[in-house]
C-alpha cells in the first residue's frame, strides 16, 4: 500500500532529461516507484496537465529567525520551495553568551543588516548558548528541510565579546573560535559563512565583527571547515556588490583552496550597460580552479522589487556619501533634502564611479511612486517620477525629493532599474548554464520590509514555460533542484528518482507564477512584511507529507533539519 501515488502528470525529473508522463509512488517519506503505477495509495492525486517536479532547493536564505515563529518558510514553500539554507552571510543567532546584553546585540544586527523588524526578534525566547541548543529549536517543528551554516559574526562576538568589533584576534582567540566552529559543525552545521561586505554594520553603525578578521583568521576556520564530512563555505567580499579587487579573488580562491570546499558568494548582478562586470566576476572561479579550489556565484534568475524609503534603512542608503546624509534626526535630513546644495551632492554621488552596483538605484526618473502620506501628493501613487515631473515642469530628482519632504520622508518608492533589456535577459541565460554560477540568492527571511525574493521559482518557472523561454523547461527546473543539491552534496534530494526523499511539487504550467508582492502584519510584534502569494503550485510535498496545498499551509511539519556528514556529503572543489 502506498502513502499517495501522484497519477499522470508530466514528470520533469530534475536532471534535465525530457518530461514524461508518469505516476510517481511514494511510501515512508521516499519515492518507491515512477512509471504506470497500479498499486493502491492511502492518496491518489490526479496530476493530468500538471508539471511533477522536485521541490526548489533555495541556496541562500536568511530563515534563521523567522523558521522559529513560522516553521511553514512562508512564502518559499507557497512557491515550491522545500529545502532551504541558512546562515549566510557571516551571520546566526548562535553561539550566543547567555545575557541580555549579548542577545540585544545579535538583534540589533540582524535587524540592521538583515532587515528583520526588532520587536519580533524580541519576541523570540532567545534561550540557548550553543549552535547544538540554536539548532534543537528545530527538530521536529518545520515544514520544509533546513539546514544552516555557522556564521563568522556570532562566534566572533561569542570569543571576544565586545572586542570583536574594532580589534584583530589574538592567536589564542582565534584558536577559541576555531574550536566554535568545531563544535558548531559536529552538531550539524552545514559549513561557515562570514562577510567583510562594507554594507555590513551593526545596531551601532560599527562594521560587524567578521569584518574586523584578519586573512589568517579567516583562513583557520575554512580550513577547520574542510576538516568534516559534507561541509561548504560562503563568503561576501565588498566586490561582491561591483566588481573584485585582485586580492579579493585571490582570497575566495585561496579560502576554497586551502579548505578543500566549493565557496559561494552573493550575488552576481547582471546589466548589459556594464558586459564586462561578469567576466570579471566570474573569474574568480577560474583562479580558484587554477589552485585548487571552487568559487560559485550566485546569481537570480528574475528582477526583484524592492521597498525604498527616506525615513528607515534600505539600499538606498548605501550609497556612497548618503547614509552619512540620512543618519541624522528627521528634522536635520528633510532640511537637508531641501537645500539645493545637499541635493546636488546627493546626486552626484548616486552616479559616481565609487556608487558600484548601487548605480543601479540611480535611474531617479524611473522610480514608481507607491503609498504616499501628504495632501500635495494626491494623485501620485502608482505613477513614474518622470511623468509627475513633466507634469510639474521640474527635474526628476527634484521632484522626488519634493515628494518625500511632504511625506515626511514616509513615501514608498519602488526603482525600475533598466537592466530588464533583452540583451540583460540573454547575459543572464548565460550565466544560468556557466558552471562557474548558479541560481540562488533570495535572501527570503531578511529585509522583510523591503524586498521579496522568496517568489523567484514560480516567477523564473512561468518565464520560462510562457514568458521569454530562455531555456527549456527542463533544464529550468534543473536549475533550482538538481544543480543546487548538487553544490551543497544534499544526499537523496534535488531529483526525483526512485529511492530518493520525497520532496515533490504539482504545478500548472499554464498558470504558474506569483502574486505581486504585498505588506501584511503577521509578525511577531504586529510588524510588517512584504509577502506573494503563488499561482498554479497546486501540491507540495516535503519527506513525503503534503505541506501546501492548492497555494495554502496544511501545517504539517515533516522537514529535516538537515545536518553536515548525515544529510550531506563531501562536495569537492
Amino acid at each position: 500500500m502506498l502513502d499517495e501515488v501522484i497519477k499522470g502528470g508530466t514528470v520533469i525529473d530534475g536532471t534535465g532529461s525530457a518530461g514524461r508522463i508518469a505516476d510517481v509512488g511514494i511510501r515512508d517519506g521516499r519515492i518507491v516507484a515512477i512509471g504506470d503505477i497500479d498499486e493502491p495509495a492511502t492518496v491518489t492525486t490526479d496530476a493530468s496537465g500538471r508539471i511533477v517536479m522536485p521541490g526548489v532547493i533555495d541556496a541562500h536564505t536568511h530563515y534563521d529567525a523567522q523558521l522559529l515563529w513560522d516553521p511553514g518558510a512562508s512564502p518559499s514553500a507557497n512557491h515550491g520551495v522545500t529545502t532551504v539554507i541558512g546562515g549566510n552571510c557571516g551571520f546566526t543567532l548562535a553561539p550566543l553568551r547567555p545575557t541580555a546584553a549579548e542577545a540585544d546585540y545579535l538583534q540589533n544586527m540582524m535587524s540592521r543588516v538583515e532587515g528583520m523588524p526588532l520587536p519580533a526578534l524580541q519576541q523570540i525566547d532567545w534561550n540557548w548558548e550553543t549552535f547544538e541548543q540554536y539548532l534543537a529549536r528545530f527538530e521536529g517543528r518545520i515544514s520544509v528541510n533546513a539546514g544552516f551554516l555557522v556564521g563568522h559574526c556570532a562566534v566572533r562576538r561569542y570569543v571576544m565579546g565586545p572586542d570583536s568589533v574594532g580589534n584583530e584576534a589574538t592567536p589564542e582567540q582565534i584558536d577559541a573560535m576555531v574550536a566554535e566552529v568545531r563544535k558548531a559543525i559536529e552538531v550539524g552545521a552545514l559549513g561557515f559563512s562570514f562577510t567583510r561586505s562594507g554594507s555590513h554594520s551593526d545596531g551601532d553603525g560599527q562594521p560587524v565583527p567578521s569584518r574586523w578578521a584578519t586573512e589568517e583568521e579567516l583562513m583557520a576556520l575554512c580550513v577547520e571547515t574542510g576538516q568534516h564530512e559534507g561541509t561548504t563555505l560562503e563568503g561576501i567580499v565588498p566586490g561582491c556588490l561591483d566588481r573584485f579587487a585582485d586580492d579579493e579573488i585571490e582570497l575566495l580562491a585561496q579560502l576554497s583552496a586551502a579548505a578543500k570546499r566549493v565557496m559561494n558568494w552573493n550575488v552576481l548582478t547582471i546589466d548589459s550597460r556594464e558586459p564586462d562586470r561578469v567576466a570579471r566576476q566570474l573569474s574568480a572561479g577560474d583562479r580558484a580552479a587554477e589552485i585548487g579550489g571552487r568559487v560559485v556565484a550566485l546569481t537570480m534568475p528574475v528582477l526583484v522589487p524592492m521597498n525604498m524609503n527616506f525615513m528607515t534603512f534600505c539600499g538606498i542608503w548605501l550609497i556612497p556619501g548618503w547614509q552619512e546624509a540620512l543618519s541624522v534626526s528627521v528634522e536635520e535630513r528633510l532640511a537637508l533634502l531641501q537645500d539645493p546644495e545637499a541635493r546636488a551632492r546627493l546626486l552626484a554621488a548616486s552616479h559616481s564611479e565609487e556608487a558600484g552596483i548601487y548605480r543601479r538605484l540611480a535611474d531617479w526618473e524611473d522610480y514608481v511612486v507607491g503609498d504616499t502620506f501628504s495632501p500635495e501628493n494626491a494623485g501620485c501613487s502608482n505613477r513614474t517620477v518622470s511623468a509627475i515631473a513633466a507634469e510639474r515642469g521640474t527635474e526628476p530628482f527634484d521632484t522626488l525629493l519634493d515628494i518625500v519632504v511632504a511625506d515626511g520622508l514616509r513615501t514608498i518608492l519602488w526603482p525600475a532599474p533598466k537592466d530588464k533589456d533583452p540583451a540583460s535577459w540573454a547575459m543572464r541565460a548565460e550565466a544560468w548554464n556557466d558552471p562557474r554560477a548558479m541560481i540562488g540568492g533570495s535572501d527570503a527571511g531578511a529585509h522583510l520590509d523591503r524586498m521579496c525574493g522568496a517568489t523567484y521559482p514560480t516567477r523564473f518557472l512561468g518565464d520560462m514555460i510562457r514568458g521569454r523561454k530562455l531555456v527549456p523547461v527542463e533544464r529550468a527546473v534543473q536549475l533550482i533542484t538538481q544543480v543546487p543539491a548538487l553544490l551543497f552534496g544534499l544526499v537523496d534530494r534535488g531529483t526525483l528518482e526512485v529511492g530518493k526523499f520525497a520532496d515533490i511539487a504539482v504545478i500548472d504550467p499554464e498558470t504558474v507564477g506569483s502574486e505581486n508582492a504585498h505588506m501584511v502584519a503577521d509578525l511577531p510584534g504586529g510588524c510588517e512584511r512584504l509577502t506573494a502569494g503563488s499561482f498554479g503550485v497546486e501540491r507540495v510535498l516535503v519527506n513525503g507529507t503534503v505541506v501546501i496545498e492548492h497555494g495554502d499551509a496544511t501545517g504539517n511539519v515533516p522537514g529535516t533539519l538537515l545536518k553536515s556528514g548525515v544529510d550531506t556529503y563531501t562536495v569537492l572543489p
